[in-house]
């Protein structure tokens, strides 16, 4: 299981590299392993408000559609267009090519709540006893 040590995640497998006061987003290779073959990604639109840990995208795959949550309260500043005619990447690359948005960080003391790259390691890890 790729789990990058640069970023932070959330219990919904969501994954958030934070670089000064903007935030990339997308799901993590867990997610999209349990996901199976991703068919269609919602973005969500530029300039739109996010509050953390509330769905602000959908991915569907040949298993289920699937809420996505925003690891961060923010503005969503860029999404990427690339999902939206290649969902596959997000199978192929969840960390490089398919990140979802970037998001002008509302409040950074927020990512306290998020968890560390060896926490979400043993949260996945506790999933699968």
């Amino acid at each position: 299981m790729n789990i990058p040590e640069e970023l932070l995640y959330t219990k919904e497998h969501e994954w958030i590299k934070i670089e000064g006061n903007l935030a990339t987003v997308g799901i993590t290779d867990y997610a999209q392993n349990s996901l199976g073959d991703i068919t269609f990604v919602e973005l969500p639109e530029v300039g739109s408000k996010v509050k953390q840990f509330e769905k602000f995208s959908t991915v569907e795959s040949v298993k289920a559609a699937s809420d996505v949550y925003a690891p961060i309260s923010g503005k969503i500043i860029k999404i990427n267009e690339e999902l939206i005619n290649a969902p596959e990447n997000i199978n192929q690359s969840p960390y490089e090519k398919a990140w979802f948005a970037v998001i002008e960080i509302e409040d950074i003391k927020q990512k306290q709540n998020l968890l560390s790259s060896s926490n979400y390691r043993d949260y996945i890890e506790g999933l699968s006893e």
